[in-house]
């Protein structure tokens, strides 16, 4: 008796830590100039932009193909291993407003699907090995994918010019100023190398 009430808080709940995470990674774009969103911050070429790129493809396939709910614009195929990848990062060509737009829209249409079905529809994955799921399992699987991104960008973001997703004026209150990270900083590197005797 009490299932579609648990149903109906897990759906919820989950669709919205989901879209909390999304703005989280558009934030991750703000302020900064074309070269710093596109430029590859790791030796794989992890940039801010094509993670945005990458989730789009991802919410545009998990949500749309994966639930006979196909994303009406053109979305390469899950096969085509000659664009695999290419989804991780922009080209010259491509715009941030293009791909930021893109994912919202992505995004909506993902909206409109979680909206339309019951936790408990049955959904195909056909790049799985276990292909026949559940829209529950491809929410928590959706989350999960772009929570992973979004520590990612915190990362990459930080990298790039220092800004962190949390109250910087709170933490100051609190004594954690730029003086106390730098203090920090240096303990965390004292102890990483007293824990490793090669660099002694």
């Amino acid at each position: 008796m009490l299932v579609p009430v648990i149903d109906d808080f897990a759906k919820q709940y989950l669709h919205d830590d989901l879209k909390e995470v999304r703005q989280t990674m558009l934030r991750k774009l703000g302020g900064l100039p074309e070269y710093a969103i596109r430029r590859p911050l790791t030796a794989t070429g992890t940039n801010l932009l094509g993670l945005v790129k990458h989730l789009a493809l991802a919410e545009a396939r998990y949500f749309g193909e994966v639930f006979d709910r196909p994303f009406p614009e053109p979305v390469p195929r899950w096969d085509d291993l000659g664009q695999r990848g290419a989804d991780f990062w922009a080209t010259e060509h491509e715009t941030r407003e293009e791909i930021t737009s893109r994912y919202q829209r992505v995004c909506e249409h993902s909206d409109a699907t979680i909206a339309a079905l019951a936790i408990d529809s049955p959904g195909y994955v056909p790049w799985w090995p276990r292909p026949d799921v559940l829209l529950f399992t491809v929410l928590v699987h959706m989350l999960t994918e772009t929570s992973r991104h979004a520590g990612h960008a915190d990362i990459l973001r930080e990298q790039l010019d220092g800004a962190v997703e949390m109250d910087l004026a709170a933490m100051a209150r609190r004594g954690r100023d730029e003086a106390f990270w730098q203090s920090r900083w240096a303990e965390i590197e004292r102890a990483a190398k007293a824990a490793d005797p090669a660099t002694a």
